[in-house]
């Protein structure tokens, strides 16, 4: 999963539309009056104020991403307010029908609403107001957010992330003032993060919950103890993989920087050409098995198709030195725009392939998917519904040419699909069996894109066969899927201790570092960050406010979904070789589960299309079982590990 993947467009709609599935703490919820309607009138009421409302949230988020300044900050903030405020009365009145003698989709409506906010909200409408501000505040500084040196030559995230990810041209030092520079952007958040965390927490003990992340963890249709339990034992599956993949990398970053190639037996969090450590790929150079066999240089091809689209604009336009600075500025972004529209109607098509619809035109008329000159904008890659009935749905990009990206908007259509795919259900329905479903959908067609694949759409030659090609393809993938895991858990371990209070605003950043060491490995060189920093703000889903955990259930899912499509679609062979490209059953039954949205337990949705109701690991591993031997072998007589995985 790539660095800039988000969901369900806001807090709002996350909100909106979350699913649940509870056993609320043992804390005393606030008394509820009876109801004055009866369930089925209610839950009417529910989704007709759902559809209607639905467009003005999500235009509001809209523009609060797309055009980030006081005023759409301040109109974000007052539909957020509006929206919340009827939440709170939709959960209030849901607690007070018994689902005993209730229809089934009356019955799980009512299910759902009782835990339906990512984001719990006080009743009091004072501090209603101050958390949206909190909120609207918390996304603009991460979206305005730049690295500055010395007030001056001021980069964004696209820009230190590029320093990063040039791990052969930037040096040590370049690439860890890089780093450091950007954490520097989360410092401002820091005393909002904590009002945020008393404001949610607040509203989650009204819900009846002991505190938000345990409202988080009841949306999986089994009680919050045993999701955490079930994501332990999930982990528990993978975290051998990853202990070879860590141990593999540390040492090729020891053979490369001597000493200053690990910590402790852990890895420079600089080091691994991603800001946040989920992403090994741009190590890529550094930790190919096998130099240049079954090379596939999908960055270099689509830079080509859109040098040449840019070269065919200034020919037409009389050649380069007939136009102004400005025109020259304005041809190369009608070149960015149309190589982004191209790339973006190549993931169309393996969809379409799957016969699945055509996108709206509108999809192309009013999505962002190039950044855009005169403003700030989140970059952060989103998919987002707009209204209840499937006529606007659009992405949020900044699309550059190469490989990464290219995946991502893969992956971005996969919520779109979703999304069309659960339109006719009530709105709410209108979401993923649980939030990892709608994760693994794309990264499921990501997993398809196999070299046979990328060749047959003319972005490679055909890949020559062997047991090197292999292994090099399954270190790409593992660079990007396994290095990912453990990220994927960490994130929300830190958060349920903040909002647990196990984790002490004047611990944040310790208890961040402990865990990012713990799981992944990885430290930050210099020593220990104080608490003057707030490492956590610098990663969009903190201060988005974006459950985490689904992503780390989306790599298990997309394994398991992506075995099931392949036996549909007859695939013989080892699982990695599989691409269900064009296969009409394969489709026919992905459409098929993504059109019951969270219209029935999550279980029961995947049972339908894998056979089973447990999450399992077991394909990842079957996946990755070629890379696993070959890695052990690599790391014989090596000491692997490192001393605070065992605390």
């Amino acid at each position: 999963m790539k660095s800039q993947r988000a969901l369900l467009a806001l807090a709002i709609t996350a909100g909106l539309l979350a699913l649940s599935g509870c056993k609320p703490s043992d804390q005393a919820a606030p008394e509820a009056s009876a109801p004055a309607e009866d369930a089925d009138a209610f839950v009417a009421r529910v989704n007709q104020t759902v559809k209607d409302t639905t467009p003005e949230l999500t235009s509001a988020a809209w523009l609060g991403a797309t055009y980030i300044n006081k005023d759409t900050q301040r109109l974000e903030s007052l539909a957020n307010e509006r929206w919340l405020a009827k939440n709170n009365e939709f959960i209030a009145q849901a607690k007070t029908y018994d689902a005993e003698g209730l229809s089934a989709p009356t019955a799980r409506a009512i299910h759902l609403l009782k835990t339906s906010s990512s984001l719990p909200a006080p009743r009091d409408p004072a501090k209603l107001k101050e958390l949206t501000e909190i909120t609207s505040r918390l996304g603009a500084t991460y979206g305005a957010g730049k690295w500055c040196v010395d007030g001056k030559d001021c980069k964004d995230i696209g820009q230190v992330s590029e320093i990063l990810a040039d791990t052969e041209g930037s040096s040590y030092e370049q690439m860890k003032a890089a780093w450091e520079g950007w954490h520097t952007i989360a410092q401002p958040m820091r005393k909002d993060y904590e009002r945020f965390v008393e404001l949610t927490n607040e509203g989650a003990r009204e819900m009846g919950f002991a505190n938000t992340g345990e409202v988080w963890r009841a949306g999986y249709d089994m009680t919050p103890a045993d999701f955490q339990t079930e994501a332990d034992r999930l982990w528990g599956q993978v975290q051998p993989l990853y202990e070879q993949l860590q141990c593999y990398t540390r040492g090729k970053l020891e053979e490369k920087y001597g000493e200053q190639g690990s910590i402790d037996g852990m890895i420079p969090a600089h080091l691994t050409g991603n800001l946040w450590q989920q992403d090994w790929g741009n190590l890529w150079p550094l930790l190919q098995p096998y130099e240049g066999v079954g090379s596939l240089d999908v960055t270099g091809a689509l830079k080509k198709q859109r040098d040449a689209i840019l070269a065919d604009l200034v020919s037409k336009a009389g050649g380069m030195g007939k136009l102004t600075a400005s025109q020259q500025v304005e041809i190369e972004r009608q070149a960015d725009l149309e190589m982004a529209t191209r790339m973006t109607k190549l993931a169309e098509s393996f969809y379409t392939g799957l016969g699945m619809p055509a996108l709206p035109e509108s999809f192309y008329t009013e999505s962002q998917l190039v950044q855009p000159r005169d403003r700030d904008v989140v970059c952060h890659a989103s998919a987002w519904p707009m209204d209840t009935v499937g006529e606007d749905v659009r992405i949020k990009m900044c699309i550059k040419p190469n490989e990464e990206e290219l995946t991502t908007i893969y992956h971005e259509l996969g919520h779109i699909y979703y999304y069309l795919a659960y339109k006719d259900q009530a709105p709410v329905f209108q979401n993923g069996a649980h939030d990892g479903f709608h994760e693994a959908i794309g990264d499921t067609i990501v997993l398809s894109m196999t070299p046979e694949y990328l060749a047959s759409i003319g972005l490679v030659d055909k890949p020559a066969v062997s047991e090197e090609a292999v292994i090099n393809g399954q270190m790409r993938m593992a660079l990007a899927k396994v290095a990912f895991l453990p990220f994927g858990l960490m994130i929300d371990r830190w958060r349920w201790g903040v909002f647990d209070g196990s984790i002490t605003p004047d611990k944040y950043n310790q208890a961040w570092w402990e865990l990012k060491a713990k799981y992944q490995g990885v430290a930050p060189a210099g020593g220990a960050r104080g608490e003057e920093f707030f490492d956590a703000g610098a990663k969009y889903h903190v201060p988005g406010n974006t459950p985490y955990t689904r992503y780390f259930l989306s790599h298990v899912l997309q394994f398991q979904f992506y075995k099931s499509l392949c036996d549909a679609s007859g695939h013989t062979g080892p699982l990695y070789t599989c691409n269900f490209a064009n296969n009409p059953e394969a489709g026919k039954r992905y459409w098929a589960m993504m059109q019951r949205g969270a219209s029935q337990p999550w279980q029961q949705t995947l049972k339908e299309l894998t056979g089973g109701e447990q999450m399992d690991a077991s394909a990842v591993l079957e996946y990755f079982a070629p890379l696993q031997s070959w890695l052990e072998e690599q790391n014989k007589g090596k000491t692997c590990g490192w001393e605070a995985a065992k605390s």
